[in-house]
C-alpha cells in the first residue's frame, strides 16, 4: 500500500526522466546514503570496517565498471584484474614520483592509464566475440601480470617486487583510520554510482545496449560500433583502474603483482552474474554477495560441525567455500539468470500490488 505511484504526476521532462521517478525510490536511497555517512560509523568496528565494509565498497565500484562493459554493452572481459593493477600501479606511480600530487589525483590519473590499456586491448572487440573476445581480453591479464612482475620501473624498483604506500590525506586530512579510510571509499562509491547510473540512461548506454542486444541492427540504425564498444572499454577500464588505485592504496596498503591476479577477473565477473548483468543495482549485490558468503562459511561450517561432532578444519573450509560458490553460481545461472537484481525487482513489482493478489 505504501509503494505506489499513484497520484505522483510529473509536469515536465526533466521530472519525468529522473534517477529515480518513483518519490519511495529516491527516499528510501537518500535515507540508505545518509545511514551509510552518519549511522554506520557509531555501530561497526574495526573488523567490520576492515573485513566487510571497505572490501565491499571497493569492489561494488568494480563491478560497477566491469558491469558497464558486460552488462550494459555485452562484451564479456575477462581483463578487470589487469585494468585494477595498471589503475593501482600507474596512481602509485604517480605517488611516489611527483612531489605533492594529491592523492585523488593520483587515483584518477590511474584510471586514466587504465583507460588507454583498455581501449588498446579493446580494439580485437571490433572484430570479435563472444568467446574470442574473453580469450583476447585474457591476454591483457597475462601480458600485465608480466610486465608488473618483471618490469622493475612500475614498482619503482623494489627488489621484492612489493610497493607500499602511507601518510595518505586529502586536503590535510589524514585517510588512516578504518573509519576514515570507509568514508573515503564511499564518498568514491557514491559519486561513481551516480555517474554511471545517469550515463546507462543516456545517448551511448542505449547505444551500449543496442550493440548489446544485435549489433547488426544497431549499425543499421545508425549506432557506430567502434565508437560504442571503445567507449564502453574506456569507461569500464575507467571505473576499474580507480577501484583498483583504492584496492591497492585504502585497502591493502602494500602490494605485489598476485594481488591482481586472474582469480580477480574471474571475481569481478561473478559478481556481476551473480548480482545482475545490466543493473547498477546488481553490482552492489553482487559485491556484498562475494564478500559475506566466505565470512558466513567461515562462521557457519565450524559452528555445524561442533554440533556433530567432526573437526573442520581450514583446508576444508577452503574447499566448501569453493564449493558452495560453485554451486551457487550454477544455482543461480539455472534458476535466475538476471541475477539478485531481479529478484529485487520481483519483490518490487509485488509490493506495488500488495496486499491484492497479483
Amino acid at each position: 500500500m505504501f509503494y505506489r505511484e499513484n497520484g505522483q504526476f510529473k509536469t515536465s521532462y526533466s521530472a519525468d526522466q529522473q534517477i529515480f521517478p518513483i518519490t519511495q525510490d529516491r527516499l528510501g536511497v537518500l535515507i540508505l546514503i545518509a545511514l551509510a555517512f552518519v549511522a554506520v560509523p557509531f555501530w561497526a568496528d574495526e573488523y567490520v570496517f576492515r573485513a566487510i565494509l571497505i572490501p565491499f565498497l571497493i569492489l561494488s565500484l568494480a563491478a560497477l565498471g566491469v558491469n558497464v562493459l558486460v552488462g550494459y554493452c555485452g562484451q564479456i572481459s575477462l581483463g578487470s584484474g589487469a585494468f585494477m593493477a595498471v589503475g593501482a600501479y600507474a596512481a602509485y606511480n604517480w605517488f611516489v614520483r611527483v612531489e605533492g600530487m594529491p592523492l585523488i589525483a593520483c587515483l584518477l590519473l590511474g584510471g586514466g592509464f587504465a583507460t588507454l590499456v583498455g581501449i588498446f586491448f579493446g580494439i580485437p572487440s571490433l572484430r570479435v566475440k563472444g568467446l574470442y573476445l574473453a580469450v583476447a581480453t585474457l591476454a591483457a591479464q597475462f601480458f600485465c601480470d608480466w610486465a608488473f612482475l618483471r618490469v622493475k620501473w612500475f614498482t619503482n624498483d623494489s627488489a621484492s617486487g612489493t610497493v607500499s604506500v602511507s601518510d595518505l590525506q586529502v586536503l590535510g586530512l589524514p585517510i588512516q583510520t578504518p573509519l576514515q579510510k570507509y568514508l573515503f571509499c564511499l564518498s568514491f562509491l557514491v559519486v561513481f554510482g551516480v555517474l554511471t547510473k545517469n550515463l546507462v540512461r543516456s545517448a551511448i548506454g542505449r547505444e551500449w545496449m543496442a550493440i548489446r542486444d544485435m549489433d547488426v541492427a544497431a549499425s543499421v540504425i545508425g549506432i557506430r560500433p567502434m565508437y560504442a564498444k571503445l567507449s564502453a572499454f574506456a569507461v569500464s577500464s575507467f571505473i576499474v583502474g580507480v577501484a583498483g588505485g583504492l584496492w591497492g592504496f585504502v585497502h591493502l596498503g602494500s602490494w605485489e603483482p598476485a594481488a591482481f591476479s586472474v582469480d580477480r577477473s574471474f571475481q569481478l565477473l561473478f559478481m556481476v552474474i551473480l548480482g545482475g548483468m545490466g543493473s547498477v543495482m546488481g553490482s552492489f549485490f553482487g559485491a556484498g554477495f562475494i564478500v559475506v558468503l566466505p565470512i558466513a562459511i567461515n562462521q557457519v561450517l565450524p559452528w555445524a560441525g561442533d554440533l556433530v561432532g567432526i573437526a573442520v578444519s581450514t583446508a576444508a573450509l577452503t574447499h566448501a567455500e569453493q564449493m558452495i560458490f560453485g554451486a551457487l553460481i550454477v544455482w543461480f545461472l539455472i534458476v535466475e539468470p538476471h541475477g539478485l537484481a531481479k529478484l529485487w525487482s520481483v519483490g518490487k513489482q509485488k509490493l506495488r500490488l500488495w496486499p491484492f493478489p497479483h
